[in-house]
């Protein structure tokens, strides 16, 4: 079983590599902290519920056509979508 914060790193490193985009420049994006990823990565670091949840929302809202989203880990549905 992985973590929310391990979740939180695939998603990102995933969405990096279709996009073809850094972590720290995607840690910026949706961040707001360029080293926040890469110190979730490490273990160095820690977010909130509510900071996971408005990054997977941004994922999910953002994620690159083609890509496949990560096996395993719940896609949030669009704002706009949902009921």
């Amino acid at each position: 079983m992985t973590t929310l914060r391990e979740n939180l790193v695939l998603v990102g490193d995933v969405f990096c590599a279709a996009k073809g985009i850094g972590r720290k420049r995607l840690s910026t994006l949706v961040l707001n902290r360029g080293s926040t990823l890469d110190r979730l990565a490490s273990g160095d670091s820690d977010v909130t519920t509510g900071t996971y949840e408005r990054a997977m929302i941004w994922f999910s809202d953002h994620w690159p056509e083609g890509a496949d989203w990560p096996e395993g880990i719940e896609r949030p549905v669009a704002e706009e979508a949902a009921p």
